[in-house]
């Protein structure tokens, strides 16, 4: 090889990924033009990422209500499919997520790779529970008189999620999945000091079966982001987990002005960190589900009276 043909190969310039949020299946950069830096657990830079602004939230619920309503009309069974998809995907790009969540968390790559394997399942978990979770919520209900009265599960709407701060995959598959998995929609404000991974999903969901505004993605600050949504008409929920004490009291009161369900989970240990390793059970699933109860004469047979 040719010392010209050598420094060609060699002396190419680096490529740098252009991160951008995540919404109605699109990747738009902030409407604001703004960036902000984003480190590793030593302080060196790892790229820049959009510093979303309340237009950026606004465009996102706008998104997320229009497609509300393919998505919570498809069949649950269908919606257990889409998701296993997307771990499909996720376990095409391992290798990018184990380096992504390596830098943002600190972790040595085996540890990563973990967290990440992790995260898979967790997701391929979600999935398999999205035509069952109805037969532990529902069900017919005894009544006094000829009448069948039955309960379903329905998703509440468009849910604002704030994802954990700490754990930048993990910890975001984890409040995600169920929120979407039980047929609501999702406008995501990524972990504000590791987004990274939380942008990457957003181009696994593009490239699989999730229809475009299911989830949305925005990176930036918790704060400037969360109080519009919180006092959005038309978001029906909000998970504060990625809010801290001040932040997420704050946010309920906005939430209470059109009665959105709150979800405000406690430090599951005395280090007042959540174990994201742990069996998560099907409360999440559950928080932003309404309840629908249908009742129904059943009518008789005859002189006998009898009833069917």
């Amino acid at each position: 090889m040719s010392k010209e043909s050598a420094g060609a190969v060699t002396g190419r310039l680096n490529v740098f990924k252009t991160y951008k949020l995540y919404v109605g299946g699109k990747f738009p950069r902030s409407e604001s033009g703004r960036v902000y830096e984003v480190t590793d657990s030593k302080g060196a830079w790892l790229a820049n990422a959009p510093l979303s602004s309340r237009k950026d939230a606004r465009d996102a619920v706008v998104a997320a209500r229009k497609a509300f309503g393919g998505w919570s009309g498809a069949t649950a069974y269908n919606r257990g499919q889409v998701l296993y998809r997307v771990a499909e995907m996720l376990e095409g790009r391992r290798e990018q997520f184990v380096r992504e969540v390596a830098e943002a968390e600190g972790l040595s790559k085996p540890k990563a790779a973990a967290v990440v394997d992790a995260a898979v399942d967790r997701w391929v978990w979600y999935a398999g529970w999205t035509d069952k979770i109805a037969q532990i919520v529902g069900g017919a209900n005894p009544v006094a008189g000829p009448f069948f009265n039955l309960s379903t599960p329905e998703p509440s709407g468009v849910v604002a999620v704030l994802a954990p701060r700490e754990s930048s995959f993990l910890g975001l598959v984890s409040v995600i999945a169920p929120v979407i998995a039980t047929g609501n929609t999702a406008v995501v404000v990524a972990s504000e000091t590791s987004p990274l991974p939380a942008l990457s999903l957003g181009e696994v969901l593009a490239t699989s079966d999730v229809p475009g505004g299911v989830v949305n993605i925005l990176s930036g600050r918790t704060a400037e982001i969360a109080k519009p949504l919180a006092a959005h008409q038309d978001v029906n929920g909000i998970d504060l987990t990625g809010a801290d004490e001040a932040l997420a009291k704050e946010l309920e009161i906005a939430a209470a002005d059109n009665l959105k369900r709150v979800r405000r989970p406690r430090p599951q240990d005395a280090t007042g960190a959540t174990d994201w390793t742990a069996d998560p059970g099907t409360r999440r699933l559950t928080a932003f589900l309404e309840t629908k109860t249908v009742w129904h004469p059943t009518g008789s047979l005859g002189a006998s009276g009898s009833a069917y």
